[in-house]
This record gives C-alpha cells, structure tokens and sequence, in this order.
C-alpha cells in the first residue's frame, strides 16, 4: 500500500552553505518549503524570499481603536450622558484624559499585536507534517533542515531530490504521511 508524499527533507551542517541553498531554491521558483534551524540564523529570511511582515498593521489598527475607544468613552459619559459641571470645568477636555488614552492604546495594541500574530503564525497548530521524521527532530539539536512540500508547483519527487543532492545537500530522502 503506498501512501502520499508529504515532501522532501534534507539536512545540512554548514550555515553558509544553508544561506546558498536558501537562495537557490528561491531562485528555482519553489514556494512551498522552509529551513528550519536549531538558532535564529540573521538574513535567511532575505535569502528565502520572505516578504516583510504586516503584523505592524495590526499593530496599529489595535491602537487605533484603543485610542478611540478611550476618548470615545469619556467624550460620552462626560459631555453626553451624564454631564456634571464640576468647578467650572468643560464636560470633556482632553488634558486630563491623557492616562486613561495612553492605557487603553497600548492595551488595544497589545491585544491585536498577539492576536494578529496567531493568525499570521496559524496558531494554534498542533502538529508539523514532518515532526516524525528523524531529520526534522534534529534542527532542534544541531543540523540545519531544508523541506520542500509536496503540494509545491515544481516539486518532483526525483528531480527535487537530485537538486538538493547537487546543492550539498545530505540525507535527502522522501517523507511520507504517517497513518493515524
């Protein structure tokens, strides 16, 4: 009984030679593959391809609407529902809301940064179509490990394992789906 591959896996010792390989595969037009490595390795994502993050939009459409919603609150209750005159004071001014404002902005932030950062990241995930794989347990360790999914438009099961052999590349083997 032959099961669907889920893509190719291969490990590599050299850090230099990752961020060649990274730029190679960019280059080759595949979309559906990652390196994952056992430390932050600076300038991969350039080397991959990856484009710059939007979590900063929601970012800052959390501050927005914490900011908003502060003001908004205390424009209401104070000049809108429940007026007092207080020592001659205006029902809103603005002065004495800034505290309330700086809070309820950097809550509002807060709260969209991590929520928006779990969409990005799809979490939450309980599960990586390679984490049975030997390979793949020892980017946590020491290897460097390159994964080239099967649902990608160029992937071939022996011309993308020739590439990743001819790129220096070890231990290039198929990963197959795992039944449950």
């Amino acid at each position: 009984m032959s099961t669907k591959p889920v893509g190719i896996i291969g490990e590599l010792t050299d850090v230099n030679l990752t961020m060649t390989i990274a730029e190679k595969l960019r280059d080759a037009g595949f979309r559906n593959w990652d390196i994952h490595t056992p430390y932050p390795v600076h300038g991969l994502d350039k080397a991959m391809g990856i484009k710059r993050s939007i979590l900063t939009y929601f970012s800052f459409v959390g501050m927005v609407g914490g900011l908003s919603s502060a003001l908004g609150l205390q424009f209401w209750t104070g000049a809108v529902d429940y007026k007092l005159n207080i020592g001659g004071k205006g029902f809103f001014n603005w002065q004495f809301s800034l505290p309330i404002d700086f809070e309820l902005t950097i809550l509002g932030t807060a709260i969209f940064t991590v929520l928006g950062l779990f969409h990005l990241c799809r979490m939450p995930t309980w599960f990586n179509k390679y984490q049975d794989d030997e390979s793949f347990k020892k980017a946590t360790d020491d290897v460097f490990v390159v994964t080239i999914d099967a649902d990608d438009d160029r992937f071939s099961a022996t011309e993308t394992a020739a590439l990743l052999t001819n790129l220096g590349v070890g231990n290039v083997h198929l990963v197959h789906a795992t039944a449950n």
